[in-house]
């Protein structure tokens, strides 16, 4: 099927959604030229959501490299190099708000409250024990209610996964606050009390990127509301604030940053793993910068950075509206919608995220429900940080980490997913899944075998549309301005240009070789319509 034919360009995408709980999927499909703001508006009109510019879809792609969906581009150009029928979307929180209360619903704060709990559990919440333990508890309490000796007997918190490094000294302070502390309080109550707790520690809303400094240390960078911060094992060493941040940055693998510091301009880089990362920390930190810094997307600029003479730079547009404009919004005035509590704390025995065919989903318009296989495999990542220096008596958390989700299968057999952790935050390095909102029946991921042939030979020519476009069109440039050079030394009358012809090298250059192609050109295709 060639690309851009009538029949290629109605044939839907599938996809699977996952969203702040692995218990919970949807299941949908999109059309080639959809762009990604109307998937996310389906999700977050699924979910009830009309503060929805807090949220977006992460992906994984082909070379395991995370990506945040554009909203502004076309969902199929942004993932076409990923499998047809293993099209997994990530439902998370993208801008965490500096303050939840601000929030209008109730709704809006139970989500960024999952997104938090999910990141206590991988460690990307980092905090001291106390907290841990107070965390943990206000957890347990929501979950599961009051203490009751009848239910919760010996260490019941031991068999949970609610923080990533569970001691059985932390385990035993968590039952001593759900038993003695917070008898009587709600689910919503707990909620409250640890978006409360969770919104003031430094590492809240924090998107951890690994990088080297310029001694080639191993850093790892934040970002947040606050700003830029840089952690070296499990301590923070420098946070650059929004204010400070004069200009972001990057050439190659190298993630730049221009601040004012002391009333002195510095210029600060990172070395990130790969090219494709450091694009994705710069996206990342220049999204937050004008989310959080602006009053109006109107007055967001578009940015561009990573150019050279032989590639194309990045050029960023921003899409949606800033945080001030949401804050000050006043069309939302329906009674807020009731919340819908699922518990969603995963057993120890079970480390990885429960199939498909556990799960429950809801069918909505451009949803389906239709039962799969999926086997689950996970993968870990280790710095070269030594382990054995993780644990100490003041902190429980050696790491924060970003998830990703990736989704690989063999056609009408069985569905593997694999959920990829990297680019994570200091020491250690773990992989789970958890997170997202209340749902009904169980799915499934199979395509036709026509519908895989078209979308594979769309994406083959968008493939190779993309290889024209990133390769050959900046090498026929590279030649044309050398051949334009050369005219111009050869050709000119200018004096300074008089003396480099002059040259015996060039002198030669000209006799064999510029002036017999130039007489075959002018006979080629000029004198030859003279005459």
């Amino acid at each position: 099927m060639k690309f851009g034919s009538k029949n290629s360009a109605n044939t839907p995408i599938k996809c699977t959604i996952r969203l702040l709980d692995d218990n919970q999927l949807l299941y949908s499909e999109f059309q080639i030229n959809e762009k990604g703001s109307s998937l996310i508006s389906r999700i977050c009109e699924q979910l009830d959501l009309i503060e929805k510019d807090y949220f977006g879809l992460r992906y994984v792609d082909s070379k395991r490299q995370r990506h945040w969906l554009e909203p502004s581009k076309s969902i199929f150009k942004q993932i076409r190099d990923m499998e047809a029928d293993n099209i997994l979307f990530s439902f998370r929180v993208k801008f965490y708000p500096p303050n939840p209360f601000r929030l209008k619903e109730d709704i809006t704060r139970y989500q960024i409250y999952l997104q938090l709990k999910r990141d206590l559990l991988h460690g990307r919440l980092y905090c001291n024990t106390s907290e841990a333990a107070l965390l943990g508890a206000y957890i347990l309490q929501a979950e599961l209610g009051d203490f009751n000796p009848e239910e919760h007997i010996d260490n019941y918190v031991n068999e949970l996964k609610i923080l990533l490094k569970q001691t059985l000294q932390l385990e035993e302070k968590i039952m001593d606050i759900h038993k003695n502390e917070l008898k009587g309080k709600t689910a919503a109550e707990m909620e409250t009390i640890f978006l409360k707790k969770a919104c003031v520690l430094d590492t809240y809303g924090v998107d951890p990127h690994a990088v080297k400094d310029q001694r080639g240390n191993q850093l790892y960078l934040g970002i947040n509301h606050t700003g830029i911060l840089t952690f070296q094992g499990s301590k923070k060493m420098n946070h650059f604030s929004w204010s400070q941040v004069q200009k972001i940055n990057f050439e190659g693998k190298m993630f730049i940053i221009h601040i004012i510091l002391n009333e002195k301009k510095q210029t600060i880089g990172f070395k990130c793993p790969r090219g494709s990362s450091c694009r994705h920390v710069w996206k990342c930190a220049v999204e937050q910068m004008l989310f959080f810094t602006f009053p109006s997307s109107s007055d967001v600029p578009n940015v561009v950075s990573g150019g050279g003479f032989f590639s194309w730079g990045t050029k960023f547009k921003y899409s949606g509206r800033v945080e001030r404009e949401i804050l000050e919004d006043m069309t939302i005035t329906r009674e807020s919608p009731s919340v819908t509590r699922v518990g969603s704390l995963r057993r120890k025995s079970s480390s990885e995220p429960p199939t498909p065919s556990n799960l429950v989903i809801n069918q909505v318009a451009g949803f389906n429900s239709l039962p799969r296989s999926l086997t689950n495999t996970s993968e870990e990542y280790n710095t070269s940080i030594d382990s054995s220096n993780q644990i100490d008596n003041s902190s429980v958390l050696e790491t924060l980490l970003e998830d990703q989700e990736i989704m690989t299968s063999k056609i009408e057999q069985e569905v593997h997913h694999e959920e990829i952790l990297n680019d994570h935050l200091l020491i250690d390095f773990t992989t789970m899944g958890t997170d997202g909102s209340p749902l009904i029946q169980s799915i499934s991921n199979q395509q036709s075998g026509q519908k895989h042939l078209e979308t594979t030979a769309i994406r083959n020519s968008e493939s190779s549309l993309s290889f024209l476009r990133q390769t050959l069109l900046p090498v026929i440039f590279a030649l044309f301005m050398m051949v334009l050079i050369v005219v111009i030394i050869l050709e000119s009358d200018f004096d300074v240009i008089a003396t480099i012809r002059k040259a015996p090298e060039i002198a030669a250059f000209k006799k064999n070789y510029y002036e017999p192609s130039k007489d075959f050109l002018l006979r080629r295709f000029i004198r030859s319509k003279i005459f």
